[in-house]
């Protein structure tokens, strides 16, 4: 607390797993520090939790956003252990491993040793129907290919086409990869998502020597370097046994004294002048959609970024939050009989290339790959659609939709079944595209933004990744930085 015994006050602009971790990190810094944080978190909508929405019907757990995270990437598990939840986390079905692409409407398993889309293991990679002879045989010219000199910058697509072929690109990494941003993989940046291959590539000579290389230090790790649960790790990914809305609800209690103004947006922030409010007044003020005004010490702005540059313009240079295109996308998900469907699932799903020409870009077998979503007599599928590019299918009406995905399923799958149920979440401009050099442009901002207002910190998903885990890093960072700012201990 400050001299008069006030409490550091903060605005939190988004309440979605970012803000809340922002949240959560400040009251932990504030103690840590000996302080008292009195901390607002605002939001448009009318509940916290952003794109993280499970639902639980008649005995399904059903995510209607993001479904897992990775399980190496250890700052959700800290998150997990803080919130007192990890005995709640659960992996994926063992006997589920296989993923599979479509191929000339043929569902092919993915090769063994494939990582991220690249190859590791060649015999499995040589006998794959997914690639011609002459595609297999451009990706393996990467063992002699000389390392790029350059050090700025690409695309992923341009990388990988470089590295190992256009066949390879297209057909296997795309379909893997732009699945986690919904993008064009030669639009997005390679820095900003998928940093290894650069690094594989400069350390190795060779990208799949590299990866090759990743993997078995990965298998060599040891176990007691994870805070990973036993009963969970050996799994790649995981969630929780209630769903991902576990680890909100979590949050929601431990933030029981966190003021939250919700179905209201905040719409502009402006610096007092001391001369003015005096002194020991809060240095800034957040005004709200409703007319309510915030004092605030801190601010942490955590909203997509086209909203995070409507309040940041009147202030400073955002053109590194105008580049940041959303894509919109729409999750299918489908209950059925187990006895109706007549398939016994072998896998996780398959991915689907634009090459295809479907409605759907991928379909989890949700029921075979978390054993907890379903009970054991029913199937649950979920079903994706909408990509950068083919944003048109996510606003089709419920009908058609619900038409055109069926037509995928029975056409790849043979699955004529009438479904139980049928759920259908649209997710409008949820896929942040991180653009080539935007790692560099919104350092840039940042390192402006605290220099010209010190103690406002812009974090979250247009940043330094999508991923639940990242948003949680960037959380704790923008909790840690803000105080940081606010004390005076940037140099």
């Amino acid at each position: 607390m400050r001299g008069n015994g006030r409490l550091d006050r903060f605005v939190i602009i988004g309440g979605g797993i970012s803000g809340l971790s922002s949240a959560f990190y400040l009251l932990k810094e504030a103690k840590l520090r000996g302080r008292g944080a009195a901390i607002t978190i605002v939001d448009p909508s009318d509940r916290i939790g952003g794109k993280i929405n499970t639902l639980r019907r008649d005995g399904f757990v059903i995510e209607r956003g993001p479904d897992s995270f990775l399980a190496r990437k250890t700052p959700i598990i800290d998150l997990a252990y803080d919130l007192g939840i990890e005995n709640e986390l659960t992996g994926t079905n063992p006997r589920a491993k296989k993923t599979y692409i479509l191929h000339h409407g043929k569902l092919h398993p993915m090769p063994p040793g494939l990582v991220l889309g690249v190859p590791t293991e060649i015999a499995p990679f040589a006998k794959t129907g997914l690639l011609t002879w002459g595609g297999k045989l451009r990706a393996l010219m990467d063992f002699v290919l000389p390392a790029s000199k350059e050090t700025g910058d690409e695309s992923i697509g341009d990388f990988l086409s470089r590295r190992l072929g256009t066949e390879v690109m297209e057909r296997v990494a795309e379909p893997l990869l732009a699945g986690i941003y919904a993008g064009e993989l030669r639009k997005l940046s390679l820095s900003a998502t998928f940093p290894q291959f650069r690094e594989a590539e400069r350390k190795h000579g060779s990208l799949i020597r590299g990866m090759r290389a990743n993997k078995r230090k990965g298998a060599a790790a040891p176990v007691s370097a994870s805070r990973v649960p036993a009963a969970v790790k050996n799994s790649m990914f995981l969630t929780f046994k209630g769903g991902l809305a576990t680890m909100v609800e979590a949050l929601n209690e431990a933030l029981s004294g966190v003021e939250r103004r919700l179905g209201v947006k905040a719409v502009a922030f402006r610096q007092n002048d001391p001369d003015e409010h005096g002194t020991d007044s809060p240095p800034y003020e957040v005004l709200l959609s409703d007319g309510e005004i915030l004092e605030a010490d801190g601010i942490i702005i955590t909203a997509p970024a086209f909203d995070a540059a409507d309040l940041l313009e009147p202030h400073t240079n955002v053109d590194a939050l105008r580049a940041v295109n959303y894509v919109s996308v729409a999750n299918v998900v489908m209950a059925f009989d187990k006895s109706k469907i007549g398939i016994d699932f072998d896998g996780s799903g398959f991915v689907v290339p634009r090459s295809e020409g479907t409605t759907i870009t991928a379909c989890t077998w949700t029921s075979a790959k978390w054993l907890h979503s379903s009970p054991g007599n029913k199937v649950l599928l979920r079903c994706y659609v909408g990509r950068a590019g083919d944003e048109a299918v996510v606003d089709l009406p419920d009908d058609v939709l619900t038409d055109a995905v069926r037509r995928d399923i029975r056409q790849v799958m043979g699955i004529t079944a009438e479904p139980l149920f049928t759920e259908i979440t649209r997710l409008h401009r949820s896929m942040p595209q991180y653009p080539v050099g935007h790692l560099q442009e919104t350092a840039k901002l940042r390192t402006k933004l605290r220099a010209e207002k010190p103690g406002v910190w812009v974090t979250g998903a247009a940043f330094d990744g999508v991923g639940l885990p990242d948003c949680i890093r960037q959380g704790k960072e923008a909790a840690s930085g803000v105080y940081k700012s606010l004390l005076g201990e940037y140099k």
